[in-house]
């Protein structure tokens, strides 16, 4: 249930929903990333935040939408022309995850997919080289790694699969390293720090929030020296949102230099996770 205050952030978002050509977010050829920060899967990503229910109609009707991307095999094709990618189908799987459709059919047949096509080191990779060859690019990518532990904690996988434990290591690694790696380059620097919420890309926030609910990594030094660097953020126990794209500039949900009440929900969860409170 969307809370009074809210509502107005709700009629933003649904004023953006024909801003790519077509309904529900998307454009006519039904690309469903296109058109960030209100493609199809950040928009329903917000929505859920505020509180919508999965089985309001508009969602339920985006869910067709997404699982209409759905192949046999298990992946997700978000584009109608061109490669068919595994950070895609993590983006796909997600959201439907937090829909509540992880024990849907097709998605669990898209979490055995994800598990066979996992690259070497623990993450997901992507063979599209947008910033060259180089070391670097050997590595997985970690934002889609982040979100696919995202989409695991909801299935029988989580905290089970060892797989999904050298996922974590890959990501608890990369905060180590820092510099970026992946064929997309994603680091941990001075941007990732900033604090971003609602969750929509790889950011010390995002990266805690996820990695709390996985048992491997509550003891791990790396993961702590994260948590504590996430804390020292706080103001007062809340989450003050350091960081957000200029369109959702105008949602009071997650103002720029405010405290979020729905942001700090999700650090309280992250609390909970590590039997904080």
């Amino acid at each position: 249930m969307v809370e009074t205050q809210y509502i107005p952030d709700l009629e933003e978002i649904l004023s953006h929903r024909y801003d790519n050509g077509s309904d529900y977010w998307t454009t006519p050829d039904k690309r469903l990333i296109k058109g960030a920060p209100f493609s199809t899967l950040e928009s329903v990503r917000y929505l859920l935040e505020l509180g919508l229910e999965p089985d309001a109609p508009l969602l339920k009707d985006c869910a067709d939408l997404i699982f209409g991307a759905w192949r046999e095999n298990g992946s997700f094709k978000l584009y109608p022309q061109g490669a068919v990618y595994p950070c895609h189908t993590i983006h796909a799987a997600n959201v439907l995850c937090h829909m509540g459709y992880a024990s849907d059919t097709r998605l669990q047949k898209t979490f055995r997919h994800l598990l066979a096509t996992q690259y070497a080191d623990g993450g997901w990779r992507c063979n599209k080289f947008s910033f060259g060859r180089g070391l670097e690019t050997e590595y997985s990518n970690p934002f889609p790694t982040l979100l696919a532990l995202d989409a695991f904690r909801f299935s029988s996988y989580f905290n089970e699969a060892p797989a999904l434990n050298s996922a974590v290591d890959f990501l608890l690694n990369h905060w180590t390293i820092k510099a970026p790696i992946g064929p997309c380059h994603y680091g941990i620097g001075t941007l990732f720090m900033q604090l971003e919420y609602p969750f929509r890309s790889y950011n010390l926030f995002h990266y805690v929030y996820v990695l709390s609910f996985y048992a491997q990594s509550k003891t791990d030094s790396r993961f702590i020296e994260a948590f504590e660097a996430l804390e020292s953020k706080t103001k007062d126990g809340q989450i003050v949102v350091e960081r957000i794209v200029p369109k959702l500039a105008g949602l009071t949900f997650c103002k720029k230099g405010l405290p979020s009440t729905l942001g700090t929900l999700r650090y309280q969860e992250i609390l909970r996770n590590l039997g904080r409170i």
